[in-house]
Order: structure tokens, then sequence, then C-alpha cells
């Protein structure tokens, strides 16, 4: 990095020598601002956060598709898995469940008129949340209620056929 002024042939005129100069200082004031900037630990720590905060986002960003190819997968199966029990489940079953279904729905409309009366506005928001993840995760909410009320009705048949 430095020479020693040996190094160098002998400058023969003044012209020279201001060139010689004005190069040691150009190459000086390069040192000091590479010294600098190893030195400045507040501005290292900014380049530092902004590469952490980069790599977090191309993390996060691989973890929401890797998520959505699961839920794809989880949904995929859950479909399937409803499928089967619908086709074992015997017509009469399937007739109560839908007989069943059309008094629930009834009666949740006759409950969702008297919430919407009286529930607090942040409440209803909520709910209204909570409703759309349900909507959003049907397919799976339906095959787990189909694999409850097959079970449900399992488990009755096995109690009135034992004295």
């Amino acid at each position: 990095m430095t020479q020693s002024p040996h190094d160098k042939p002998t400058v023969s005129s003044p012209e020279q020598l201001r060139e010689r100069v004005e190069q040691t200082r150009h190459e000086l004031g390069e040192t000091v601002e590479e010294l600098a900037a190893k030195t400045d630990v507040k501005a290292r720590a900014q380049e530092k956060a902004t590469a952490l905060k980069e790599q977090a986002g191309v993390l996060t960003e691989q973890a929401g598709a890797k998520a959505a190819e699961l839920t794809g997968q989880v949904k995929v199966k859950a479909a399937e898995a409803a499928h089967l029990v619908q086709d074992k489940l015997p017509d009469p079953v399937k007739d109560k469940a839908a007989a069943a279904a059309g008094q629930v729905k009834a009666k949740a409309d006759r409950a969702g008129q008297v919430w919407q009366d009286k529930a607090p506005e942040p409440v209803r928001d909520k709910a209204h949340q909570g409703a759309q993840a349900a909507r959003d995760n049907r397919t799976v909410l339906i095959a787990a209620g189909s694999v409850a009320v097959v079970a449900w009705l399992l488990l009755r048949s096995r109690s009135r056929k034992q004295p």
C-alpha cells in the first residue's frame, strides 16, 4: 500500500513532482475512506440488518409457498376421504343428514338475525372473519363432519346391538 520514497525514480521537474504529490494524495484519500468504512460500525450493522431482512423475506415466501402446497394436498385428501365416506353411507342416513342440515340452517338463519340485531360491531367483525375462514376451508370441515357423523352412527348402531 505504501511505498518507500526510494522505490520510484526521482522527478525531473516541478510539474512531475506536483503530479506525484496529487497521486499520493488521491491514494491516501482512498485509504482513509476504506479505513473509515471499516470503522463505521453503524453502517456495517445497517448493511447486515438489511441483508438479514431480505433473507427473512425470502424464507417467509418459501414457507408460505410450502404451506400453500401442503394445504392443497390436505384439501385433496380430505375431499377423497369425504367421497369415500359419502359413497359408503346408506341412503336413509344421507336423507336424515340432509333433513337435519335443513333444520340447522333454518335455526341458524333465525339465530343470525338475532345476532345482527344485538351483537356489538367488533364482535360481529371477528365472527365474520371466523366464518370466512370456515368458508375458505369448507372441504376440510365437510370431511371432518362426515367422519364425525359416520363415527356417531357406528357407535349408535353398536350400542343398540348390545343388550
